[in-house]
């Protein structure tokens, strides 16, 4: 049998605590303590340990016994859960590790989750992606944004839409980048020492950059200014505050939980606060979770591609684009996830504020965060800048406003990137009907027009479709394909928008990349040919069906019958209605109801 030595020996070469990983503490022993470790006072001496230098990360906490000793008793899973409960006080997510040689417990935090992995002791890796399985509570992520944005609103008196969603992304950057106990160790202070913590931590998040490269604060600075200029008219409510700290951990627990192929986070958080917008302020609509993905793959954005958003947001498309492309890299720890979050994402937004989410939001997902710029995407500037990044991919919501210049943005765009570049704009139907957008054909390709569900931007009362270019290629008298997704599954949710709550869309967007890709629709039919040169630049609208129904014939034959006879018809059915209720012999069997009026008294 092994020693207690043997084992720890063991499972120091297969967690991987031994292979000179950067930026973290790991090994094993028996002679280090935790307070060598830096938890200060705790003299307990772990078996293994996993704690990297970002808080933000999993730690992991290994507890070695000798193969004969059972692991299923008590007093081992005590003293693996009292040094779990030291590694908390700095780490939001700890994994213990109970283990004999032969037999292995597993928690999670405080829960026990041996049942549901692997039997036999893997790499640290498999550890640390347990935290990232999880799927997203999308209700909770809905329910917690209304409370967070309800109590600014009406607590704090924070009027303005986006100081409430600066404030909150701003506070999640400041927890995602300091150490536990983090935000909830302001509960209790009022919001002058709060606002004072966030800001701090915002600095030290700037400073070091989220990748380990410093960023040109002159970009980034401007998330700080604009939230130092958030200036509530309510100041002493602090229980209302402890509230929205508690509401502001549960998202970044959220965030940290999430599962990067899943939707994300952010997007659905930013999405369900812009609900809250004025329908006076709705020139910029943000796109829904689904459709990034759908546009994503419609033009077959790789791990390999350097994507572009000249109209960015709050970075929607370029946190889809990161989590694919990671994805299909080997995941976030991947070398090559690296290369894509400092190199390959590129961003342009016009509006100062509107920037600074955008760089909270990249700043959350730890990308490079410096390839966002605030430049307007109609002017030169934007264009000499996207030229020098070799863009191989477009993906953009433009703003749909005509003051915005929402075509001129198209045009300096594609007219800036390499020819033979795919761009994927989603835009109103109608938005490239004018005249001068025929111009755009004279240097490029529009290859597909994908006409989207009619309600998809929910409450904004605007329809839409994709249309995807091909630059650097005039259209000459090349057809455009056009496709119709009539319904993408998703449900309205009172209070809530729309939601794919029977989880239909995954399945229909994989339809239809299919059938777009093979050019043909078998299921529904609507592959249309259009010839830019003889029609409008958009999918013709389909006409419904003419349909007549029995009643509808009986009732035109009947108000005939009453004007040949010079009869209101109004007055006779008035008349009639009084006279079956009021005046007439009902009777019933198990068949039919009979109603009878005498004959004089017909009106």
């Amino acid at each position: 049998m092994k020693t207690e030595d043997q084992v720890r020996g063991a499972a120091e070469t297969i967690l991987g605590f031994n292979d000179g990983e950067s930026g973290v503490e790991q090994g094993t022993g028996q002679i280090t303590t935790f307070n060598h470790l830096g938890f200060a006072g705790k003299n307990d001496k772990p078996d293994g340990w996993y704690l990297p230098h970002d808080k933000s990360k999993v730690a992991i906490v290994l507890e070695a016994k000798a193969e004969g000793i059972a692991i299923d008793r008590q007093p081992c899973a005590d003293e693996l859960l009292k040094n779990v409960a030291i590694v908390r006080g700095k780490y939001a997510r700890v994994i213990g590790i109970l283990y004999n040689g032969t037999s292995i417990r597993v928690w999670k935090n405080t829960e026990e989750v041996s049942a549901t992995v692997s039997p036999v002791l893997e790499r640290k890796d498999y550890y640390t992606g347990l935290f990232a399985s999880a799927p997203i509570n999308k209700q909770k992520i809905y329910t917690v944004t209304k409370r967070i944005n309800d109590s600014l609103e009406f607590d704090f008196k924070m009027t303005d839409l986006t100081d409430r969603m600066i404030f909150t992304a701003c506070a999640l950057v400041a927890q995602r980048y300091c150490p536990m106990p983090g935000l909830a160790s302001q509960k209790g202070n009022g919001y002058t020492l709060v606002h004072a913590w966030i800001n701090h931590n915002l600095a030290v998040a700037i400073g070091s950059g989220a990748s380990g490269v410093s960023a040109p604060a002159g970009k980034l600075d401007i998330l700080v200014q604009e939230f130092n200029k958030i200036a509530p008219s309510v100041t002493a409510n602090t229980d209302a505050l402890d509230r929205i700290i508690d509401a502001v951990c549960d998202i970044a627990d959220l965030i940290n939980s999430a599962s990067w192929n899943g939707e994300d986070v952010m997007a659905i958080f930013f999405n369900e606060f812009n609900r809250y917008r004025s329908k006076k302020k709705l020139g910029q609509v943000l796109t829904p979770d689904h459709v990034t993905s759908f546009m994503y793959r419609l033009i077959g954005v790789s791990k390999d591609d350097f994507v572009l958003d000249a109209a960015c947001g709050t970075g929607a498309f370029l946190v889809k684009a990161m989590c694919n492309m990671m994805n299909e890299a080997g995941g976030y720890h991947s070398a090559k996830s690296a290369d894509i979050r400092t190199g390959q994402l590129f961003g342009i937004e016009m509006d100062r504020r509107v920037f600074a989410l955008a760089c909270a939001n990249m700043l959350i997902h730890k990308d490079g965060k410096t390839n966002l710029e605030q430049l307007d995407s109609k002017l030169p500037a934007a264009a000499n800048w996207i030229k020098a990044k070799g863009v191989t991919k477009v993906l953009m919501n433009p703003p749909y406003e005509q003051k915005n210049g929402c075509t001129d943005i198209i045009a300096n765009v594609m007219d800036a990137v390499p020819a033979g570049t795919l761009c994927a704009f989603i835009l109103p139907d109608k938005k490239l009907e004018k005249a001068h957008c025929f111009k755009l054909l004279k240097k490029h390709t529009l290859e597909t027009i994908v006409k989207m569900p009619e309600d998809l931007f929910f409450g904004v009362g605007v329809t839409t479709s994709v249309f995807v270019f091909r630059t650097g290629t005039p259209q000459g008298e090349r057809d455009i394909l056009g496709y119709y997704i009539e319904d993408d599954g998703l449900e309205t949710v009172k209070n809530q928008g729309r939601q794919d709550v029977r989880n239909r869309w995954p399945a229909k967007e994989d339809y239809w990349i299919k059938a777009i890709q093979n050019g043909d629709d078998p299921d529904h039919g609507t592959k249309r040919i259009i010839h830019p040169t003889k029609s409008t630049l958009s999918y013709p609208t389909p006409e419904k069906p003419f349909e007549i129904f029995e009643e509808d014939f009986m009732k035109t034959m009947m108000d005939y019958e009453l004007f040949q006879r010079g009869i209101d018809a109004k007055a006779f059915g008035d008349a009639l209605v009084r006279r079956v209720l009021y005046a007439s012999d009902i009777s019933q069997t198990a068949d039919e109801v009979t109603v009878s009026i005498k004959k004089g008294d017909a009106p």
